[in-house]
């Protein structure tokens, strides 16, 4: 089969599916990306192609994100039309609808069928925006929200289906787009995400190695900030520092924005964390590790006593389920997106994201008696492989969809 794979950030949501058909062998697969610093992958053609436009820093704030996507979607389609004139022709085109990079597509292929990825919808009420006090929105969100919609509105049209990983997620978009969505998971690889009990990691600081005997707590995001709730731990570690004279935390992140609004402070929000706390923490036992590799990412969930994963309603991070396939005991936020994974007491301890002193007392609860919790983590990574492992739940399921677009003769070979 010719696959076209559509994302500006290679592999993106696409890693396990895109993996696994360049390991079948017999296909010709092709990844548009906007990525320039993607090494050579034996079995694909990786193609970088750049925005065929750029809207002004001054821009009009309202249709910036728009004039960007349409800048996103003519790169792609430029480079789809140099594809199609050295004679590739797709079967399937899989895409992320957020950037816009589908959205000229049929206009290079009318009858290919296209797969988009949808990922938000940007709610006004009832998702991100506006969830936190402490960052009301601002007079025009509503506007503006609704007017960064408009790629999807647009690009409802161009997919003949729509993939969406959670219903969390399906159900920010409006009612009309569901019946052309199947929801399905991209998938955690369980075979490899695993509990190890002898896991260890060192710290340099300590002079040591810890591991699961030690009073371990992690956070984890891929930067430390408030959408995924970074305010909130910091404002519990003195408490939990203060009762649990041995624990020491490790946080794994960067210290920039992926989401929602900079912080102004100078250092971003771990500076402005660190100066609200103060010395009323003991640093010492706090080690910020910044963007480690996956494999040390693993160690460090696997030697944690209680890992802390927090969100306000929006994208769930793969990281809170691939710390549920290692077996981590969780406390999370109580929001819609954790609720649809995780079920207080069966798999996960849920707290409210906007009390932080629960926080710290249910992960000062963990941490004094593990054997208490001992039964999450197993349950947890049960419902991991039951319900969203990639090879035997989701990799199914997308086959099945994209095989049902294509004629029998070029389907994708699947046991």
């Amino acid at each position: 089969m010719n696959i076209l794979f559509v994302h500006q950030n290679f592999p993106a949501q696409y890693r396990e599916i895109f993996r696994w058909l360049v390991a079948q062998g017999g296909h010709n697969i092709v990844f548009l990306t906007q990525r320039k610093d993607v090494a050579a992958v034996n079995g694909a053609q990786i193609i970088s192609y750049a925005p065929h436009h750029k809207p002004a820093d001054d821009a009009y704030a309202p249709t910036k994100y728009w004039e960007e996507c349409v800048g996103n979607g003519l790169g792609a389609a430029f480079a789809a039309q140099k594809l199609a004139a050295a004679g590739f022709r797709p079967d399937i085109i899989l895409g992320h609808v957020g950037w816009g990079e589908l959205t000229f597509l049929k206009q290079v292929w009318a009858d290919v069928p296209i797969i988009g990825f949808f990922e938000y919808n940007f709610l006004s009420q009832g998702g991100s925006v506006g969830f936190d006090p402490e960052f009301p929105a601002s007079d025009h969100a509503a506007f503006m929200m609704h007017a960064r919609n408009v790629v999807n509105f647009s690009n409802i049209q161009t997919v003949d289906l729509g993939q969406t990983p959670t219903f969390f997620q399906r159900d920010t978009y409006p009612v009309n787009f569901h019946d052309k969505f199947y929801v399905c998971h991209d998938g955690i690889r369980t075979d490899q995400l695993l509990p190890n009990p002898k896991a260890q990691v060192s710290l340099s600081r300590l002079g040591r190695a810890v591991s699961r005997k030690d009073e371990i707590f992690t956070y984890m995001a891929r930067n430390m900030e408030p959408v995924r709730g970074f305010h909130k731990f910091m404002r519990a570690l003195p408490r939990i520092l203060a009762e649990r004279p041995k624990a020491r935390a490790l946080i794994i992140g960067g210290n920039e924005v992926s989401y929602g609004k900079a912080s102004s402070a100078m250092g971003g929000y771990r500076a402005e964390m660190e100066r609200e706390i103060g010395d009323r923490v003991d640093w010492d036992r706090v080690h910020f590790l910044g963007k480690v590799p996956y494999q040390a990412y693993q160690e460090i969930i696997q030697v944690s006593r209680a890992h802390i994963y927090l969100t306000v309603p929006f994208v769930l991070s793969w990281s809170s389920m691939e710390a549920m396939s290692m077996g981590a005991t969780i406390i999370a936020s109580d929001t819609p997106p954790v609720r649809e994974v995780m079920t207080h007491g069966k798999n996960a301890l849920l707290v409210d994201f906007h009390d932080h002193d629960a926080l710290a007392a249910q992960v000062i609860e963990v941490l004094a008696r593990p054997d208490d919790f001992a039964h999450l983590g197993p349950a947890a990574r049960a419902h991991m492989v039951a319900t969203y492992d990639f090879r035997t739940q989701c990799l199914p399921t997308h086959i099945a969809r994209i095989n049902s677009l294509v004629p029998t003769a070029r389907a994708i070979p699947f046991p």
